[in-house]
């Protein structure tokens, strides 16, 4: 089946959302939503999810999954407060574990921060299965840029997250802790050996030189001919070299710090103190 896909791309963050639904029905899933966060002032706006729940209702969709392709380190998760305005489940791979683990420690978060995925409503596996009304989504397990990455093949489309970018900026960066550019190399075989007509829906566009308008739509066929890191048959030896090398160069993201201690929650925020007030972390020289 070939589902009727929205975008809605977030400009501050780079972030393309998904609104993926039934051809047939009203079922729906909302893949990778945005928090808008301003780190200077440590305020949060939902005019970026206000965007999504205003196109549900006036579509009448009914979400069923609100998903995540894995732990955003460069931007917050709407995914509490769109399941509160529209239901859903929110769903995310089953090594968030693993992501919990590493960065509970990072930012000391305590034995009272459960480790265990318990946040989220459903935690996927390579190979499960779920369906939006009469589309079935397929769950590739794709490491490499974190170890919870998931890529969902939901009919025709396949919804990537950072694992590959669009064919002419690459792939995503691995050097986040329990990231790997073999790994990587690997997983990204894995979405190239989908049908070369598969849609691929990539999770940001920074619009690669030379280019005038952000893009977030490809096939398997054009990254496996064009993708400029993995395409034209590169070898693993020569995407690790230079994912290694390129990655090197790069800064955190800008939110990474608000971002890890809110997605690993599910898009909660951490627990209020006794007065109510909620705070965030940063941890020196840690990162």
């Amino acid at each position: 089946m070939k589902p009727d896909v929205k975008a809605f791309f977030d400009e501050a963050t780079n972030t393309i959302s998904y609104v993926v639904r039934d051809p047939n029905g009203s079922a729906a899933a909302i893949i990778d939503s945005v928090l808008d966060f301003d780190y200077a002032s440590g305020r949060t706006d939902t005019r970026s999810a206000d965007a999504i729940i205003d196109y549900v209702e006036k579509e009448g969709l009914e979400p069923v999954w609100i998903l995540e392709t894995h732990v955003h380190a460069d931007h917050l998760s709407a995914a509490p407060y769109l399941q509160e305005k529209l239901g859903g489940k929110i769903g995310i791979g089953e090594n968030i574990r693993v992501v919990q683990d590493t960065f509970g420690k990072v930012f000391n978060e305590g034995t009272e921060f459960q480790r265990d995925g318990s946040q989220f409503d459903a935690l996927f596996k390579e190979g499960d299965s779920f369906h939006i009304g009469q589309l079935r989504g397929d769950v590739l397990h794709t490491p490499g840029h974190t170890p919870a990455c998931l890529t969902y093949v939901i009919g025709d489309a396949a919804f990537v997250g950072d694992t590959l970018f669009m064919p002419d900026f690459g792939t995503a960066r691995c050097d986040f802790p329990g990231g790997s550019s073999e790994t990587m190399y690997e997983s990204v075989q894995k979405i190239l050996a989908l049908p070369d007509e598969t849609r691929i829906f990539v999770g940001h566009d920074y619009k690669a030189p030379g280019r005038e308008d952000y893009a977030w739509e490809s096939t398997v066929g054009e990254q496996k001919a064009k993708n400029v890191h993995v395409g034209a048959g590169k070898s693993k030896e020569e995407f690790v070299k230079m994912r290694d090398e390129r990655d090197a160069t790069l800064n955190m993201p800008k939110l990474i710090i608000p971002s890890l201690q809110v997605n690993m929650r599910a898009g909660q925020m951490p627990p209020a103190d006794d007065q109510g007030d909620v705070f965030l972390k940063v941890p020196v020289n840690k990162l």
